[in-house]
């Protein structure tokens, strides 16, 4: 019998008799390893343990203690929930159902909508069949034996035509098959520590012209415990959900009047606003950028030009003037290259960094907008480096040092780090040459090196225009948010001719870095009020210091105290109103005012305040002077 040769990830190869398995195979690297083995990929391709070896190639173990083994563990909850939802309701049509970031769902077209009652008795019916210890079995099949198998299953139809492939994956699990390439458990003894959390509607492939399915959403664990923590945090994440701390804190909302997925800023929520957005510009203009403001609207051939007409078309917002074409733009980058076009550029001259807060327009789905997270019109934190290939490196760097400086500056210090690259295999997909692509990868894997930040290389995963770097921040309660990205791109310089003059006197294309830290501004301060509670630090705050007056004889002096704090530069309100003073603190600690002045009889007499100070109390009495000197020097050390 023939071996066939595995290659490990560490460089070394183990030979394996055709016909064993992979399970064998892992044996051989140790016994440990099997334990935790899940599965194995093999140039690619997914195999369940159990399979039997029949070519060699690249092998990689799936093990559980890794993202991967959760990934496939939450894989094979959701064909867990299919089967359940097959047993208990015959004749549901099945579309997808894949694991996401947190959990799993599967989408179902079903007649009536899933209740809570049927979502308790779909989860008991899961539990049962996992206690069967079925094993999960994979085989491949022709594209005629699959469109047989799937006869009754229209979606998974239209997903076999559109693969256009002749030998698919089929996976089973008990009475269920899938159309799948996995990976998945050996069997359902794994399937323990699961939750479904809620039903939602989904359109068939995201078409809202398709039909609008019943996405079930779940999560699942390898330890009832994890588990347990997860669902405290969801709990935890529902108390300080943005559009519920908006609402109560007076600060933003979605008038439904307007229409969905366009933000309303309130007065306090414009006062929050402007602290990061005069914060933000300093920082950009002390480090060496230039800040500028672009239109709204432009001509349709500049997106022409960009070529986003041709691939984004259905995302923008179109319309006719002056028997011409023009766009609401979705971004900002051809209005940038647009000023730096406007001046020859020699290489001296260079870097170039425009910086802008620019509001853009998305014609998002209605139902994927989600309160300040998703909406139509934002305003993208946006800048771009215009330089030279031997600039590369320095500019990547200053990127980096400022997402540490400004998301320290928001609380922000634990970071998921990921450094997207091109497909090796695969380079005629992507824009630019292969030395502007080793340029570009050199520079950002030695930026992250000199910041001693570490990062996941994510290979095929960067756009067709060029690698990138990722931040996902880590919030309070250890959810990670995409925001801070920093993204080379060889295809916008070629497609508008954007070159500078070399040493050597000839024109050349130039380097350009997209580069964004708080990604869009609406989304980071929703991020910004659930990782706060709405409890936002003294100089963040929309309300800073509220002065309290006792009784009407103190009404004139705490006016006059909140006059002389407002005059040194604080954020002060005022509450004279003839209410006991108990109810107006309770007022001011629901609206999360950090500090609070009380001022009665003695204290006005004194020329002093009593001060409260959220989350330690009452802390005695102060001058006046020296209480605005202590609330100045918190603001200045952002404490």
């Amino acid at each position: 019998m023939s071996e066939l040769k595995l290659k490990l990830p560490d460089g070394n190869s183990l030979q394996i008799e055709e016909g064993r398995t992979y399970g064998d195979a892992v044996r051989q690297i140790g016994e440990g390893l099997l334990r935790n083995a899940l599965a194995v990929t093999v140039d690619g391709v997914h195999h369940p343990l159990a399979e039997k070896v029949t070519a060699g190639g690249d092998m990689l173990v799936i093990t559980r203690n890794t993202d991967a083994g959760l990934e496939t563990l939450r894989h094979s909850t959701a064909h867990l929930l299919a089967w359940a939802v097959q047993d208990l309701f015959p004749g549901v049509k099945f579309a997808f159902g894949p694991d996401i970031e947190n959990g799993f769902y599967y989408d179902f077209d079903r007649e009536d909508p899933f209740t809570e009652d049927e979502l308790e008795l779909i989860q008991k019916r899961m539990r049962e069949l996992a206690k069967q210890k079925v094993v999960i079995e994979r085989r491949e099949v022709s594209r005629q034996e699959a469109e047989k198998i799937f006869s009754d299953q229209p979606y998974k139809l239209e997903q076999i035509a559109s693969l256009g492939e002749e030998q698919l994956s089929v996976y089973r699990m008990g009475e269920f098959q899938d159309l799948c390439e996995g990976p998945h458990t050996p069997d359902t003894k794994d399937l323990k520590a699961f939750k479904l959390l809620s039903v939602a509607g989904a359109y068939w492939r995201g078409d809202s012209t398709k039909p609008m399915l019943q996405r079930i959403y779940g999560t699942s664990f390898f330890k009832k415990k994890d588990l347990d923590a997860h669902l405290e945090m969801l709990e935890e994440a529902k108390k300080r959900d943005h559009r519920k701390l908006g609402r109560e804190l007076d600060l933003f909302g979605i008038m439904e009047e307007a229409g969905p997925g366009l933000s309303y800023w309130f007065p306090r929520g414009d006062l929050l606003r402007e602290q990061i957005i005069d914060y933000w510009k300093g920082v950009h203009r002390r480090n060496g950028y230039q800040t500028v403001t672009t239109p709204h609207i432009s001509q349709a051939g500049l997106w022409e030009t960009s070529g986003h007409m041709e691939f984004y078309k259905d995302d923008m917002y179109i319309f006719e003037q002056d028997d011409r074409q023009y766009v609401v733009k979705p971004m900002n980058c051809p209005g940038h290259i647009l000023m730096f076009k406007r001046k020859t550029r020699g290489y001296h001259g260079l870097p170039v960094r425009y910086a802008e807060l620019g509001t853009v327009y998305r014609a998002e789905l209605k139902g994927t907008l989600h309160g300040l997270m998703r909406v139509r019109g934002f305003t993208q934190d946006d800048a771009h480096h215009f330089c030279t290939p031997d600039q590369l490196e320095d500019e990547v760097s200053l990127c980096i040092d400022l997402v540490k400086e400004i998301m320290g500056a928001f609380g922000f210090d634990d970071f998921k780090v990921e450094l997207s690259v091109r497909d090796p295999e695969n380079k005629e997909k992507y824009a630019g040459t292969d030395e502007e692509w080793e340029a570009a990868e050199s520079s950002l894997v030695n930026a992250l090196g000199k910041h001693g930040l570490e990062y996941t290389r994510e290979e095929g995963e960067a756009v067709f225009y060029g690698p990138k770097i990722d931040v996902k921040l880590i919030d309070a309660i250890g959810r990670r948010w995409q925001t801070s990205t920093i993204q080379f791109d060889f295809n916008l310089p070629r497609r508008f001719d954007v070159t500078y003059t070399d040493s050597d006197g000839k024109d050349r294309y130039v380097y350009m870095v997209h580069r964004a830290i708080l990604g869009s501004l609406e989304r980071f301060i929703g991020i910004l009020t659930e990782h706060f509670a709405g409890d936002f630090p003294l100089w963040l705050a929309p309300e800073q210091v509220r002065v309290m007056s006792v009784s009407r004889d103190q009404h004139e002096y705490a006016l006059s105290v909140a006059a002389k704090l407002r005059e040194s530069g604080l954020r002060v309100g005022e509450d004279v109103r003839d209410e006991k003073i108990g109810f107006k603190i309770r007022e001011a600690e629901v609206l999360k005012v950090p500090w609070m002045l009380v001022v009665g009889g003695r204290e006005a007499e004194n020329g002093e305040v009593s001060l409260r100070i959220r989350h330690q109390g009452d802390l005695g009495t102060r001058k006046v002077d020296q209480i605005a000197e202590d609330i100045l020097d918190a603001v200045r050390n952002r404490t």
